[in-house]
């Protein structure tokens, strides 16, 4: 006899107080994303873990915490069971410019400064069990991509290039620069402490001297040891960790702009009801309200959010869909009000 299905999500709303890093609507994202799928997809709030950086918060969205509730739902998870992970944060920038070298990989960017990279999130997919489904709701800078081999089915190659954002509004991404900067700062104090490293390890971390990929490496691994991407552990070969490149039916990635643009953290105003959002966030809850009781696809609901962009008068930023031909024509979710048996 088939068991039902259950439906578990991870969301994370990343504001980053009180530092040079700070947004406004990520916490808002997350709280608003959770009200929505229990009222309007069967999640039970049992089955929902909420990670915020506000003050009051007992667990904070640090690397360490997002990767083991992410483990945790992925290990609870039985054949016909609907994951959603949503990220609302900064994602690190690493590749603008199409002329500069290839890309790193894509990463979103936990309180702590750890990131999170799409080898990272694509070894937790491996461990999916057949049947069951992961969808990633990314509202951050350069989120398209995180999900290893996806199949593009709204992205780069189905828009044309985008315009600046509005000069009042922030974006959600952090330049190679500043994260080395912020890693620095946080060395420095740990240095001053003397109470948790051997001084001479963190001096050496520091005095890489460069703001690239190995130097951010070098200072992570010496402050959180090996609680970090698996990019950074010593020797790190997908054959050694026993990992594969995933399939385009794994994963269902919704991502708030392409790889090569930014995402919007839109203050409040009247447009959003007097509360701060990501405009990606902001626009597929909106779609998603308005839908009333009928099931959107994933292609529909990211094309419905790309036009509520527009509308918000932001030309730069265009949400894209990475994800098999049967995912992409699936209910956002699994949502299925008008069907008796599930996708």
């Amino acid at each position: 006899m088939a068991t039902k299905c259950k439906k578990r999500a991870v969301l994370v709303g990343c504001n980053y107080p009180n530092t040079i890093n700070k947004l406004s609507g990520c916490v808002n994202d997350a709280k608003a994303m959770r009200e929505m799928i229990v009222s309007r997809f069967g999640f039970d709030s049992e089955n929902v873990e909420l990670l915020t950086d506000e003050p009051e918060s007992t667990c904070k969205p640090t690397r360490a915490n997002i990767m083991a509730a992410l483990k945790k739902m992925v290990v609870a998870a039985k054949e016909g069971d609907v994951l959603l992970f949503h990220f609302s944060g900064h994602g690190l920038v690493h590749r603008i410019d199409p002329h500069q070298p290839p890309n790193e990989g894509e990463a979103i960017v936990p309180c702590d400064l750890n990131p999170i990279f799409d080898v990272d999130l694509g070894q937790l997919i491996q461990l999916l069990p057949s049947g069951s489904s992961f969808t990633i709701v990314s509202d951050s800078c350069h989120s398209g991509g995180l999900i290893d081999k996806s199949k593009e089915q709204i992205g780069p190659h189905s828009t044309l290039r985008g315009i600046a954002p509005p000069v009042d509004y922030k974006t959600r991404g952090i330049s190679l620069a500043t994260l080395f900067q912020c890693l620095q700062t946080a060395a420095n104090v740990i240095i001053a402490t003397q109470d948790l490293f051997p001084t001479r390890a963190l001096g050496n971390a520091i005095n890489t001297g460069t703001d690239n990929m190995t130097g951010i490496g070098s200072l992570l691994t010496t402050i959180f040891g090996n609680n970090v991407s698996l990019k950074f552990l010593p020797h790190y070969e997908r054959d050694i960790l026993n990992l594969r490149s995933l399939t385009e039916d794994e994963g269902i990635l919704l991502s708030g702009c392409q790889a090569n643009e930014l995402s919007i953290d839109m203050p409040a105003s009247e447009k959003t009801g007097g509360k701060a959002f990501g405009a990606f966030t902001y626009s597929v809850l909106k779609v998603i309200k308005e839908s009333e009781l009928g099931a959107l696809t994933n292609r529909q609901l990211v094309v419905k959010a790309r036009n509520e962009i527009i509308k918000l008068g932001i030309g730069q930023q265009h949400p894209c869909l990475y994800c098999s031909d049967e995912n992409a024509g699936a209910a956002f979710l699994g949502h299925q009000p008008n069907t008796t048996t599930g996708a």
